[in-house]
């Protein structure tokens, strides 16, 4: 005790250097934890680096940032997306606006009526009291609200349809058919519709219909040319041909040919007649079944 009381100072001190060098090391072992966790991210983080960088495509280096070109290229397919949109604007159902069963029926023969005087104007002959795959619905006095919607849609689409097809002035219409909407539909004639269903995407919907047609091929051409600049957006999906003359299974036609040229269709050899010169090549009137797909964009939600 004598000597701890002669060097009090340098006991003091030793105790309070031990203190300082115990918290010291408690601090310094902080700081080994800290950086030995901050390696193991540091390394996780070269490992998806390395990872990235080893893929097909990678997201580049420092002289190719493909990350930043992704990003361009998105900018510019949503700019294209944006733009495309203008094309593929829906037709109007008709009636547009709120739909009753009494409405739609008045729209409907108002329709039918228009696009069969349409017809004789442009001398297309019609089926008999062709009602443009709508029999069903022109014969019933109401609609269950829920067919209204997709009916009235369709009905806009049918009318662009037959406008298209009467601006080419083609000899006769034998039908369009629609894919069934309602439970009105199943009470309508078989040849009225097709046993199809439309197709959607994130983008568009995708609506097919079956026109069928008789025509020579000059009036075929200008009806493809029709749907091509028409300001709605049609796709033609197929087109099959056979001889007008040959009786079809039904307004989509029977058992026909691949696609030909139109000319191996349309012309076929004649023999001369007494008196004349040779007809070596003679037009025929073809029976034209052309599946159209109507491209609409989806309504913004």
């Amino acid at each position: 005790m004598g000597w701890i009381k002669r060097n009090l100072f340098f006991v003091i001190g030793g105790v309070v250097a031990l203190a300082l060098l115990g918290v010291g090391g408690y601090y310094i072992y902080q700081g080994w934890a800290r950086n030995a966790e901050a390696a193991d991210k540091l390394n996780e983080i070269y490992g998806s680096l390395r990872s990235l960088q080893s893929q097909k495509p990678s997201p580049g280096n420092e002289k190719i940032d493909n990350t930043r070109i992704a990003k361009e290229q998105q900018h510019q397919l949503q700019d294209w997306v944006n733009g495309a949109n203008a094309f593929i604007q829906p037709v109007p159902p008709i009636p547009d606006g709120d739909l009753t069963s009494k409405n739609f029926a008045t729209a409907l023969g108002t329709t039918i009526y228009q696009l069969q005087q349409a017809a004789r104007t442009a001398s297309v002959t019609l089926p008999p009291q062709y009602a443009f795959s709508f029999d069903a619905e022109a014969n019933k006095l109401s609609i269950s609200p829920a067919s209204l919607d997709p009916l009235a849609v369709q009905l806009g689409e049918v009318k662009v349809i037959a406008e298209t097809v009467f601006s080419a002035r083609v000899n006769a219409l034998d039908g369009i058919q629609r894919v069934h909407v309602s439970d009105e539909d199943s009470s309508g004639p078989a040849g009225d519709y097709i046993d199809d269903h439309p197709v959607v995407s994130d983008l568009a919907v995708i609506t097919p219909y079956v026109v069928t047609f008789r025509c020579f091929t000059p009036e075929l051409a200008r009806v493809i040319a029709a749907f091509a600049t028409s300001s709605n957006t049609f796709l033609i999906k197929t087109i099959n041909l056979q001889p007008a003359g040959i009786a079809p299974a039904g307004p989509a036609g029977g058992v026909v040919s691949p696609w030909p040229m139109p000319g191996q269709m349309a012309l076929a050899p004649s023999f001369p007649g007494k008196g004349g010169l040779p007809t070596v090549l003679k037009e025929q009137l073809l029976r034209v079944s052309m599946e159209v797909e109507f491209v609409k964009r989806l309504p913004k939600t």
